[in-house]
């Protein structure tokens, strides 16, 4: 079956869809967040799929706290909310901490399989973000690359202001991967802080980003088209109407993290398209849609 709905099956393990693609590749998404937990997926010339997201051995998947790695939904703010209609969110809003629903099966043929996934306003959301939305999230899966699209749209009467990322977890050796095409470009260094506490202003000035010290990066109008790279592999993550892009990995820092195993930051770098400087305005009864496409290349 190219689509399986798993009821949660043990006290470790939440309620959950499988995609099978029929040339061997697999994803995996939990309803707790549509967070996509698997990836597997071969190349051309290396056909057998393995993972190629990171999910820390320590990571909650039975719907008791978000995700640590993978791909989480953040929405609708990125960070310490600062919109005034967000204040009353945790960090990185509550899309990522609800259950959503399967509501379709977009597409199954042989260049793909797709589910689309559905949030609406629930009790305990009104209670903190009044404002009417309905978020759909689709995950298609082909025989090299993953997609995933955030679906917003405003239902209510007046503008809805919003924020939006994909906090995509990639299995890659951190001491090795270098990230392009940054050079050049705008970021701001949440590491490097200003004595009042706000990220510094800086420029890229490196060819090629390395994460090799505690990184966490925000880089503004990107090119939305990035490649990483290591020894062993390539990984290309594309995105569209998501103008920035975050690059974070913890290193040493990451042992402060308790759902983060041993040396985990070793293992994965954050690259997160999103629309993270600003806000997204979007006019009343209209829908903005946010992609990101992953592909291993060779």
């Amino acid at each position: 079956m190219p689509v399986e709905h798993l009821d949660k099956s043990d006290e470790h393990l939440g309620e959950r869809v499988i995609l099978k693609h029929p040339k061997g590749s697999s994803a995996v998404i939990l309803l707790y967040g549509a967070t996509v937990i698997s990836w597997k997926s071969g190349s051309t010339l290396k056909p057998e799929p393995i993972e190629r997201l990171f999910i820390s051995s320590k990571a909650k998947l039975d719907g008791s706290k978000p995700v640590r790695g993978g791909i989480p939904v953040v929405f609708p703010c990125f960070g310490a909310p600062t919109h005034p209609e967000h204040l009353q969110l945790s960090q990185h809003g509550f899309a990522r901490s609800e259950t959503w629903q399967m509501s379709r099966i977009v597409m199954d043929n042989e260049a793909g399989v797709s589910v689309r996934f559905s949030l609406n306003p629930t009790p305990s959301i009104q209670s903190i973000y009044p404002r009417p939305f309905q978020l759909d999230y689709v995950v298609t899966l082909a025989e090299h690359q993953l997609s995933t699209d955030i679906h917003v749209v405003n239902a209510s009467a007046n503008d809805l202001e919003f924020q939006a990322l994909l906090h995509t977890y990639i299995q890659a050796p951190s001491d090795e991967l270098l990230i392009t095409p940054l050079q050049g470009l705008t970021f701001f260094d949440k590491i490097d802080a200003t004595a009042d506490g706000q990220p510094r202003q800086k420029v890229e000035s490196r060819q090629a980003v390395d994460v090799i010290k505690s990184t966490d990066s925000v880089y503004e109008n990107a090119p939305q088209d990035y490649t990483i790279k290591w020894q062993d592999g390539r990984i290309s993550v594309r995105s569209v109407n998501m103008k920035d892009v975050v690059v974070w990995n913890p290193q040493e820092e990451g042992k402060k993290m308790s759902d983060m195993e041993d040396r985990g930051w070793k293992r994965y770098v954050c690259v997160e398209p999103g629309f993270v400087k600003g806000f997204v305005r979007l006019a009343s009864n209209n829908q903005w849609i946010g992609q990101q496409v992953i592909t291993v290349v060779e």
